[in-house]
């Protein structure tokens, strides 16, 4: 009889994990608890599907705080080789001017039903509204609308997301399965961070603050635009900053964001340019240094007034605006998680030390990055990598 193999989750690393495994002659079962595959990918999509990045791999695998761990699997399966995986199953791709990789057709939607239709021709059984609810050696229990039952593999992959977006299956359930040890905690990453404003920035909710720096500390800074929100701060630039804010809350410091408001503009410069006219308002003055409605609102709201004509304050402030922050959005509310699955107790090849008829992979694993292409790359190589994994026991394993 063929071997059996069940993947719990129909996200990107379970369908990769599928995808290996479908080469062989095995019975391949996706077990997914929604009614269909992919939501988070597919929601992911709907702006504009960023698939990898172009950039160099030594540089692309910086961007994980994994480096040594992931290195090996995102070299392999690279950026390249994604676009010209995306050309086989007929979905042309493009690099655009930031570097990021996108499907020409910018949805997720064209090349998951491609995906999916290539797997279920080469024999891979998806069951939709199946909840896996226990896991003990090789034995799972499974519910679906009708009935709860028990059923025996020779390999379980877990590909069953972190805990963000619950809605769309990532509800962190799996946890259960495995012992507290085995988990380094959840938190939100690649999300907003929290600051309380006074009544006088509502104004400027939705607005950003363009072209500047952004650092905890001052040898990692990163440029770009920061949105402001009724909460906080949401962007990009927000995001990559994540990791280095929840270090800081490790080391139980104060959570503090600082800002270059005026990067192309030297400290020198600006005192020149803030220096009192009689004829001039402080607000034209201001903008006439470099500043727009945004960020003055933000310098009014965060400096003390006393020391808004002193020019050389008000320089220092404008080149290192120190922001407090109360901490992050909640983690549901986050595009992905840090913590998860210890690469300690996994095998080199994602197997679990404690019960070795189960692999793991996907963002369930304790490893961060930012948007940008990073996160789906890293949930195909892992998924990859454990599909060779779970294809390397049962070739070595006795034929029932």
């Amino acid at each position: 009889m063929p071997k059996r193999v069940a993947i719990i989750g129909a996200g990107p690393a379970g369908l990769m994990a599928a995808e290996v495994l479908s080469q062989y002659d095995y019975e391949i079962d996706v077990f997914e608890q929604k009614p269909s595959a992919a939501r988070k990918f597919l929601m992911a999509g709907k702006t504009g599907l960023n698939i990898s990045h172009a950039e160099p791999v030594e540089v692309f695998i910086q961007r994980y705080d994994q480096t040594q761990w992931l290195g090996p699997w995102v070299k392999q399966w690279d950026a390249q080789w994604i676009q010209n995986w995306m050309q086989g199953l007929g979905i042309a791709s493009y690099i655009g001017s930031s570097g990021r990789v996108f499907p020409v057709e910018m949805k997720a939607a064209p090349l998951l039903r491609a995906w999916l239709k290539r797997l279920m021709n080469a024999g891979v059984k998806f069951h939709y509204r199946h909840r896996c609810v226990d896991l003990s050696n090789n034995q799972l229990t499974l519910e679906n609308q009708t009935q709860r039952f028990s059923a025996s593999y020779d390999a379980i992959v877990l590909a069953c997301g972190a805990m963000s977006w619950s809605q769309l299956g990532s509800d962190g359930a799996w946890q259960q399965w495995l012992s507290k040890n085995e988990i380094a905690p959840f938190q939100a990453s690649n999300a907003g961070v929290l600051k309380t404003w006074s009544p006088f920035m509502q104004e400027c909710f939705g607005q950003p603050l363009k072209r500047v720096n952004a650092w905890v500390w001052p040898e990692q800074q990163t440029h770009g635009d920061i949105i402001i929100t009724h909460y906080g701060f949401e962007s990009g630039v927000i995001y990559k900053l994540g990791r280095d804010l929840r270090a800081q809350l490790a080391q139980q410091q104060a959570l503090q964001l600082q800002l270059d408001l005026l990067p192309d503009v030297s400290v020198e410069q600006l005192e020149k340019k803030l220096q009192a006219n009689k004829k001039q308002s402080l607000t034209n003055l201001w903008r006439k240094a470099g500043l727009d409605n945004v960020k003055i609102n933000l310098l009014r709201e965060i400096v003390e007034k006393s020391l808004w004509s002193d020019a050389k304050q008000m320089a220092q402030q404008i080149k290192q605006l120190r922001i407090p922050l109360a901490g992050f959005r909640p983690i549901e509310e986050a595009i992905s998680c840090a913590g998860g699955v210890k690469q300690e107790v996994l095998s080199p090849q994602l197997q679990l030390q404690s019960n070795p008829y189960v692999f793991c992979c996907g963002e369930m694993l304790d490893w961060d990055a930012p948007t940008g292409g990073y996160l789906l790359t890293a949930c195909f190589a892992t998924g990859r990598a454990a599909g060779e994994g779970v294809h390397d026991r049962l070739e070595c394993a006795p034929t029932r």
